[in-house]
């Protein structure tokens, strides 16, 4: 299994070849706009800034020293974010680099902890840092978090040192599925600095137990969104890019099945940026040899909307906005107890091509 995440060498945000502030520099300043005159402090990329205090309002500096000092970045100077020393100015620039990437960057995962719909996930163990400054400490993680993805199985592979070209990359994958990279943020932010999820994304992944072939899909292929600023490298273009309409939910029950279930997301595989396709072609253009029966997964799938965040991170504003379930109580991360059910399907003329449920209930972490 592998895993997708945003982007990684080159930037999404046309800079000119010649421009001083290219992704490798990410200079700091502070700025206005005429919309908004309240000086701020902003990074420079190419002919643009990239708004700090609205990253940090979105939730989206979420490493063990900005996650709790994101204010910081709505002060009218940069004397507060100096002061937090070397982590916190390592953390941003990584931060800033992730989010202004332009090719899909994944981590290779495990099939081992693969699941079926209906297997019991236990809260893991893992190191949490509880404090800035502190060292961390082996606890149960405290910020259990679903994410709504899908995944594709592949049917024939490449072999070794060889590549699978993204014009012909969708004839290799066999099917599709839902998938839950289940994940514990509070382990996710001490491992990923400075390098990347392992025992916060490792201990479970669900997926539903129908996989859906390509031809049942598509009479739903939609146009994916556009590339062309920048147009992406060659060896990743596509004659036609598609992703299928694919209508995505998430819903959670609390503890005790009493209450009924809320949805807490809603998405479409539509808005898929990479398209899956994009994302086996860079997984073998080094020559990495993908075999019968593994599988990719899109990465977050989240969208535009009022329940658009395809995870709990994202919907909760890093744990700063709580959302309500059905019988009054609320979460900024899943309990002891809580099932989460991801449902998909695509709307035909009077019928439905679908993937049934993706469900998974949390079970409390094993005794140390």
């Amino acid at each position: 299994m592998s895993g997708w995440m945003a982007a990684a060498s080159s930037s999404w945000v046309a800079v000119d070849p010649s421009s001083h502030f290219s992704l490798h520099n990410l200079p700091y300043g502070i700025f206005s706009t005429a919309a908004n005159p309240t000086p701020r402090p902003g990074v420079a990329i190419g002919d643009n800034v990239l708004d700090l205090s609205a990253v940090a309002q979105a939730g989206l500096f979420s490493g063990p020293v900005l996650s709790s000092s994101s204010q910081c970045f709505q002060q009218p100077t940069l004397n507060s974010f100096m002061s937090l020393g070397r982590p916190a100015w390592l953390e941003a620039r990584h931060t800033v680099q992730r989010l202004l990437l332009h090719l899909p960057v994944g981590y290779h995962g495990r099939a081992s902890s693969v699941v079926v719909s209906g297997t019991d996930v236990r809260r893991p163990w893992g190191q949490v840092q509880q404090a800035a400054g502190q060292a961390p400490a082996f606890l149960p993680s405290s910020q259990l978090d679903f994410e709504l993805e899908m995944g594709c199985f592949i049917g024939t592979g490449n072999e070794l040192g060889s590549a699978i070209p993204a014009a012909q990359a969708a004839h290799h994958i066999f099917g599709w599925v839902l998938a839950n990279d289940w994940s514990a943020r509070d382990i996710q932010r001490w491992e990923y600095v400075p390098l990347g999820p392992f025992n916060s994304k490792n201990f479970g992944t669900s997926i539903s137990p129908w996989v859906v072939t390509p031809q049942a899909l598509e009479p739903f292929a939609r146009p994916a969104p556009p590339q062309h600023d920048p147009a992406p490298l060659p060896y990743l273009q596509q004659p036609q890019r598609s992703n299928y309409d694919v209508a995505l939910e998430v819903a959670v029950q609390p503890a005790g099945g009493c209450a009924g279930e809320t949805v807490v997301a809603r998405s479409n595989l539509r808005t898929l940026y990479w398209t899956m396709p994009q994302m086996i072609a860079h997984h073998t253009a080094g020559g990495c040899n993908l075999r019968p029966g593994d599988m990719l997964a899109t990465g977050t799938l989240s969208c535009e909307g009022p329940l658009g965040a395809g995870c709990l991170l994202e919907a909760t504003w890093n744990g700063s906005r709580p959302v309500e379930l059905s019988d009054g109580s609320k979460r900024t991360y899943l309990e002891d107890g809580d099932t989460v059910v991801m449902r998909g399907c695509c709307q035909g003329d009077g019928y439905r091509v679908g993937f049934g449920e993706c469900r998974g209930t949390v079970l409390p972490a094993r005794p140390l």
